[in-house]
């Protein structure tokens, strides 16, 4: 493994992160802000106690009660006497429910002097979720989603309208107060009825487009569910004022200039990456060895979010199944790496944040009995990365602007 590039690799994407952790986005969101009557402070996704906190700092003689609803694991230490519920992603559970009930409870009956400060991050939709019908059916309809190759648009497409807190149905239950609300987007294009399914935004899709979505994905949906569909959501909400105050563009600014500072000429491909994760690591690959007999140090950058098509049961995210799709080819490059991260921290259901692969991986997984597209095929890439000390841990970040990749070549390359 080249130990120069994998720490030039870690410490690109960890400036990059750094530099859209949620605290000084909000600050700036809340400079000058006067609210004139009680205000409740509803924090809810991967990135809430970080934003919360940040609010508070702002805020805190305002604020007549906080509610902080985020990922297992995801809390600091003091949260200032806000209310904290830990819950499932990517997969509601019983706590998701119990967390958006606390909020209906919370902003039940508030006045046109009231305002609800929403602070929301990615993660929401199923941290927060009161399900239309019953919890275990919602959690097949997501496992199916999520497995099927959907896009984050078409997930949450459909699940908004399998929920009663979706779609801007939180905000017209908030009515007639109004709604101050502050998001870190985790989608391309920064949609705002899209980023956690939307509770605060009208919806822009149609019951057309969530049956089409369910059609073309073949999914497995009840009387009771597909009903759901054909229901219509909020189109117009007068009570909500939304700015989107971080997003995967400065992610990529980032780790751009990081990459620069480390005399990498940065070419930044996208921000909006959305592929299949094997893809986007085999093209990553595909343009280093493009350029890997030029003799300069050179960063490819792309942001934004894969999918994963779950052909087998093992364990790893879209992160490390892009890294380890790019090893092959990478195989045989005295000095190129590929590098790819959530920024939230976690990639799918593992303690990881993504991966890296460089020009010894692919030799040194089958040193370890391992074989490539066996483990693609299985969906295991955490494993895989793991045999050759290809994971990349950061531990929660706190914030959630989508992903990073970066495709790296050294000067000697």
């Amino acid at each position: 493994m080249n130990s120069v590039l994998r720490k030039d690799a870690e410490e690109i994407v960890r400036a990059a992160v750094s530099a859209v952790l949620p605290e000084e986005a909000v600050r700036r969101a809340l400079a000058g802000k006067r609210f004139p009557g009680r205000v409740f402070l509803i924090a809810v996704g991967k990135a809430a106690p970080r934003m919360a906190l940040a609010a508070a700092d702002v805020i805190a003689e305002s604020v007549e009660a906080g509610l902080v609803i985020s990922k297992y694991g995801h809390f600091a230490d003091n949260m200032r006497g806000m209310r904290c519920i830990e819950a499932g992603h990517p997969v509601p559970d019983a706590n998701s429910v119990m967390a958006a009930e606390a909020a209906l409870e919370l902003t039940a009956g508030l006045k046109e002097s009231d305002t609800v400060l929403f602070l929301l991050s990615g993660g929401g939709s199923a941290l927060f979720e009161k399900p239309l019908i019953p919890l275990e059916e919602m959690q097949k309809v997501t496992n199916q989603l999520l497995s099927c190759g959907a896009d984050i648009v078409e997930i949450n497409t459909v699940r908004k309208r399998l929920s009663a807190v979706k779609g801007g149905k939180f905000a017209a239950h908030c009515a007639p107060a109004a709604i101050e609300a502050v998001i870190l987007s985790d989608i391309l294009g920064d949609p705002l009825d899209m980023i956690a399914s939307g509770p605060v935004s009208p919806d822009s899709a149609s019951c057309e487009d969530a049956l089409r979505i369910a059609e073309k994905y073949g999914l497995q949906l009840s009387p009771a569910a597909e009903a759901c569909l054909r229901e219509e959501t909020p189109k117009e909400l007068s009570n909500v004022n939304a700015q989107v105050v971080g997003s995967v563009r400065e992610l990529c600014a980032a780790a751009a200039e990081t990459c620069r500072a480390k005399g990498y000429e940065a070419v930044f491909l996208t921000d909006m990456l959305s592929c299949e994760a094997r893809e986007a690591g085999r093209f990553i690959a595909s343009i280093l060895r493009s350029h890997a007999d030029e003799g300069r140090k050179q960063a490819f950058l792309a942001g934004g979010e894969t999918v994963v098509h779950l052909t087998g049961k093992g364990k790893g995210g879209r992160n490390q199944e892009l890294a380890l799709a790019a090893c092959e080819g990478l195989k045989g490059l005295k000095n190129a790496a590929v590098i790819s991260v959530g920024s939230d921290g976690t990639d799918g259901p593992t303690d990881a944040a993504g991966g890296y692969t460089d020009g010894d991986s692919y030799d040194a997984l089958k040193a370890a009995g391992l074989e490539l597209y066996g483990v693609l095929r299985e969906n295991d890439a955490y494993n895989a990365l793991k045999a050759v000390d290809g994971l990349v841990v950061t531990g929660p970040t706190g914030t959630n602007v989508n992903d990073i990749a970066v495709g790296l070549l050294g000067a000697d390359g």
